[in-house]
């Protein structure tokens, strides 16, 4: 109900909201809530400014220095130098470069948490609409077995049934009774996971409807092409081009450490006076490399090189094999979705109303419609369990390339589309 969240959500949904606060919200209206209020995101934001702030300190020049030297205790001795440093073998424009690589590692970390926030918040809408589906199915349950129970007390009061086949009914009544309160309980968990994966107390979810609507039409495992989910995986993975722009900084880094066997030196003009006379000179001052020649710093950056490129292929390697393997848990999960589904068609098309035939017909009683009845409920139940795996498999494809794979959840696009300032691959070899 935050009245500064009204235009936040405009902005980023593209339209206006012509009511407020809203009393249905879908899964876009909900990230986009989430990348307001998550404080994950804020911390981010603050290492992007941090790194953006390195790159200002790379691009400063050095000030230089003004050495004043009076006579003591002769007030006829005076010395003056401005010194003025100058530093060598572009280490300005490396410095600048390893800034600027880790500015946009800072990015995609902030890229990373975003995609994680969002990630976070259509996993516990899909556990939110899962527990109230699940409510509803065991309370239609609940009531066909209750029913039941009726038809068969009438039949034992007849003498048609004996005492066991009422006690076995009794038990299956009072077990989906059971079940019905423990999945009414979790609704309030589930609401509450939800709240907290969007930043706010859960409180500020009382009385909102979640709309999701596809979300019982998840896309054919067949739509999605195995070769273009690899592809993704290494192309569109945050935390792969996060490792390739830390690969560039470390490459910047050792860059820096051999310009540094150049040392930098101090040139600037000074003045003199002694004794009446006035003597105007040149300064100049440079670190000699006689005892070394920057050999363990360089030694260092290269160990830290190959530590970098060791983890980019680690990573890349790990990106696409959590990409093949989402998508084969996508596929059999798909695989028993549907089989589910069919299953619950046919019961519905053809099972149901043959049934209804045969009553009307007088060929059956009503406790045969009963029985048929409650196949329903138990394979729907069978149903929204496969869809709740699959939408979880689809989560887990869609965090394995970091792209959503549903129209419901296309949001603003928040990675950014930079290439890492240094060029090189951490596949090649480079030595100084």
């Amino acid at each position: 109900a935050n009245p500064a969240l009204r235009p936040f959500l405009q902005r980023g949904l593209g339209q206006k909201l012509s009511t407020w606060p809203q009393q249905s919200w879908n899964l876009r209206m909900l990230m986009l809530a989430a990348l307001y209020y998550n404080p994950a995101l804020s911390q981010a934001r603050a290492r992007v400014s941090f790194a953006k702030a390195a790159v200002v300190t790379a691009n400063e020049r050095p000030n230089p220095t003004f050495h004043l030297q009076p006579g003591i205790p002769s007030p006829y001795l005076f010395a003056l130098n401005l010194l003025f440093p100058i530093r060598t073998a572009g280490r300005r424009k490396i410095m600048v470069a390893q800034a600027q690589d880790l500015t946009l590692a800072a990015r995609l970390s902030l890229a990373q948490t975003t995609w994680q926030v969002c990630s976070g918040v259509r996993a516990a809408v899909v556990s939110d609409l899962m527990a109230t589906r699940k409510v509803r199915l065991l309370r239609a349950q609940e009531q066909l077995q209750a029913h039941r129970v009726l038809l068969l007390r009438q039949r034992l009061a007849a003498g048609e049934i004996s005492r066991p086949m009422l006690a076995s009914a009794q038990h299956a009544l009072l077990q989906s009774r059971i079940a019905f309160e423990a999945a009414r309980s979790r609704i309030p968990e589930s609401r509450a996971a939800l709240a907290a994966a969007i930043g706010v107390p859960d409180t500020a979810l009382a009385g909102i409807h979640l709309v999701w609507p596809t979300f019982g039409h998840p896309p054919p495992a067949h739509s999605i092409s195995p070769t273009q989910i690899q592809r993704e995986a290494v192309l569109n993975r945050l935390d792969v081009r996060k490792a390739l722009a830390q690969y560039a900084a470390t490459q910047s880094a050792l860059q820096l450490q051999i310009a540094k066997q150049h040392p930098d030196f101090q040139l600037g003009p000074g003045y003199d006076f002694e004794e009446g006379s006035n003597y105007f000179t040149l300064a100049y001052s440079v670190t000699l490399p006689i005892f070394n020649r920057n050999q363990g710093p360089i030694a260092q950056a290269q160990a830290q090189r190959k530590a970098a490129a060791a983890a980019f292929l680690a990573t890349q390697a790990g990106a696409i094999a959590q990409s093949e393997e989402a998508l084969a848990r996508y596929r059999a999960a798909w695989r028993t979705l549907t089989g589910s589904e069919q299953a619950l068609l046919q019961l519905s098309h053809q099972v149901i109303p043959k049934e209804r035939s045969t009553v009307a017909a007088g060929q059956a009683g009503p406790l045969a419609l009963n029985a048929v009845l409650l196949q329903k409920p138990g394979l729907a139940l069978a149903w929204l369990t496969a869809l709740g795996q699959t939408q979880s498999a689809l989560g887990a494809l869609e965090d394995s390339v970091q792209r959503p794979l549903q129209p419901d959840e296309i949001l603003l696009r928040v990675t950014p589309n930079s290439a890492p300032h240094s060029a090189h691959s951490p596949m090649q070899k480079r030595t100084p």
